[in-house]
């Protein structure tokens, strides 16, 4: 019994020493660098506007239907961009629903961006991503609706053009993947009072 008691208390000692570096110490470590190293990042990679609201994350897409914004790529999350709905449409390149909505996104895009009823369009607008929260547009998609933007707005293309190169991310570690344009950080930049005025309307 004396072997028993001593083993007894020998593991409920160590699960406590467990459970107090797991469960405390050690999240307590890993929040503390990620505040100090990492701070925008671990908070979500929030973006901010000039009156400290929180406009959303550089990270997640977000839903533009206005012509005088870049349109984001379709969303399968939820009702579109739905954080909590991650993911695809689930459906396969022999199913005829999307092929039928591929079809009705590209006959969409060029109507909207006042394309040619032949034009090539991008893959990335009309065709959800994995996750269905993806923030970049192909700098393709960009440059396609650009002139749109630019009508709208009564601004030079150049000046569109201009935002969407300083809001473009590039490839990781400079060859993973291609270079994308954050929507929601371009339309921001659109809204600034004086995006207009640089360089000239």
């Amino acid at each position: 019994m004396k072997n028993l008691g001593t083993e007894i208390r020998g593991a409920i000692m160590a699960t406590l020493m467990l459970v107090v570096v797991c469960c405390g110490l050690y999240p307590l470590l890993v929040f503390g660098f990620g505040q100090i190293l990492f701070h925008d990042q671990a908070n979500g990679s929030l973006i901010v506007d000039q009156q400290g609201m929180i406009r959303g994350s550089r990270l997640l897409g977000q839903q533009f239907t206005a012509e005088k914004y870049f349109q984001s790529r379709p969303s399968a999350a939820g009702n579109g961009y739905d954080a909590t709905s991650s993911g695809g449409s689930n459906l396969g390149p022999t199913s005829q629903k999307l092929n039928d909505a591929i079809a009705q996104r590209i006959a969409d895009y060029r109507a909207q961006n006042h394309l040619a009823t032949n034009a090539l369009v991008p893959a990335d607008a009309v065709t959800a991503s994995g996750s269905g929260l993806d923030p970049h547009i192909s700098l393709r998609n960009a440059a396609l609706q650009a002139p749109r933007v630019a009508n709208v707005r009564g601004w030079s293309e150049a000046r569109v053009l201009e935002l969407v190169r300083a809001n473009t991310d590039a490839a990781g570690f400079g060859v993973l993947g291609d270079p994308g344009v954050n929507v929601l950080k371009l339309n921001l930049a659109l809204d600034e009072p004086t995006a207009g005025a640089a360089s000239g309307k």
